[in-house]
């Protein structure tokens, strides 16, 4: 194949479910707000961000977020009062222009060899001198500081100079399980576009395709929709389909497979729509096994979204969900319940056998959005089929936010 191959996008993608440059301002606001809440909850004067996506959630400031991911050369001071103060890349002052929750904005410093080269050690020691500036300037001297992903001297830096340094990652991970009103503005609007990408990427699902060429199609509609990236490769066929988590290949499409697709996309307004579908590639009929496979996967989805409630506990969640057959279990998913926000989240509820080993202790709480799993592929092989919806929790039960339909042809009329 070549790429002159690629036809264009014709796709009726029209981004109308778009809102406004304002309603994302709202929407910083109110999780800033949120964010000081719960600093203050966990008796933290002040935290500091360098993950992208905390960064973006404390001030709704968006700075190229795959590259400062992985190099972190942008970070923000949020104190429960007083000034946020953005240190930006440099050369991007103007991107923060409009948003008043930063209240004053800096260069960032070369914390990061990458960044500061030779001289970084000179660079964390003004980082120390302006956290202990700052601090001083809201009042905070003497109180806890919340540190997140920062480069690797950093914190024994702050340590020596003093500060009580505390890890700010469960701090915003508390935060950002709570959805403030806007925001689920904004999440409805990603699922709107990020649906509208999977049904443009459903149609091109053509056997003879590779599931390159037509996971490349996901991408492409996604971002001509508004949306930003997918996080992951997790689009596949036939036996790459069990066990889960093989990414997009070369491998050819054949008639009568299963493709078995996860979003894992930063949709529009930088919010993550998370949702798992199996289709049948071509126009004949699935098999007995395919369907058996897809209605018990259908089962275990519909199983743990109704078991979802305001209070109940992760624990008695885990050991209450859909039981899994003994020839699936070794292929399993991680666990049936993960939270959903900006990206994948706190809680991460796992199986229940393994809560002792890394689970989390919670609640279920009103306005969690979270996404609820389900994949089925057996130990002696075989294909494999993967679903999962996004859901709200709210005081009455949950409500639906992904409703992409499921496939008749593979799903057993006494399941649907």
């Amino acid at each position: 194949m070549s790429l002159d191959s690629l036809q264009p996008l014709d796709a009726p993608i029209v981004p109308d479910f778009l809102l406004s440059d304002d309603v994302d301002k709202r929407a910083a606001r109110e999780r800033l707000a949120r964010l000081r809440t719960t600093l203050v909850a966990h008796d933290v004067g002040a935290a500091v961000f360098f993950d992208a996506i905390n960064i973006r959630y404390a001030c709704g400031v968006r700075n190229m977020q795959i590259n400062t991911t992985r190099n972190p050369g942008r970070y923000v001071f949020v104190p429960v009062e007083g000034p946020v103060v953005l240190f930006e890349y440099s050369g991007c002052a103007h991107l923060s222009e409009g948003f008043d929750t930063v209240d004053e904005l800096r260069r960032a410093r070369g914390l990061h060899p990458f960044y500061g080269g030779d001289h970084y050690r000179r660079h964390l020691d003004e980082f120390v001198d302006d956290m202990r500036e700052l601090t001083k300037q809201c009042g905070l001297e003497g109180q806890r500081l919340g540190i997140e992903r920062s480069p690797i001297e950093a914190v024994p830096a702050l340590t020596a100079a003093g500060f009580d340094v505390v890890d700010a990652s469960p701090i915003i991970d508390r935060a950002k399980s709570i959805k403030q009103p806007t925001e689920l503005e904004l999440i409805r609007a990603s699922v709107a576009g990020t649906e509208a990408a999977v049904a443009w990427m459903e149609s091109q699902i053509v056997p003879g395709r590779t599931e390159n060429q037509v996971w490349a199609e996901l991408s492409r509609a996604l971002i001509a929709g508004g949306g930003e990236y997918l996080e992951t490769r997790l689009f596949n066929s036939g036996g790459n389909t069990n066990p889960w988590f093989q990414e997009a290949s070369n491998k050819i499409i054949a008639a009568g497979e299963l493709v078995a697709l996860d979003t894992d996309a930063i949709g529009c307004h930088g919010y993550y729509t998370d949702l798992s579908r199996t289709f049948l590639a071509g126009e004949q009929a699935a098999t007995p096994r395919q369907r058996e496979l897809y209605s018990m996967a259908y089962d275990q989805l519909q199983t743990n979204i109704e078991l979802i409630e305001v209070g109940k506990s992760f624990r008695d969640y885990a050991n209450d969900a859909w039981k899994i057959p003994d020839e699936f279990v070794a292929h399993r998913y991680l666990g049936p319940v993960h939270g959903n926000g900006m990206a994948a989240e706190y809680p991460i509820v796992l199986m229940a056998d393994v809560l002792d080993d890394a689970g989390v202790e919670g609640v279920f709480e009103e306005n969690m959005t979270v996404c609820v799993e389900s994949f089925l592929g057996s130990d002696r092989g075989g294909e494999g089929v993967k679903l999962e919806d996004q859901v709200l929790i709210t005081a009455n039960g949950t409500e639906r936010l992904t409703t992409y339909p499921f496939d008749d042809r593979l799903l057993d009329s006494n399941s649907a």
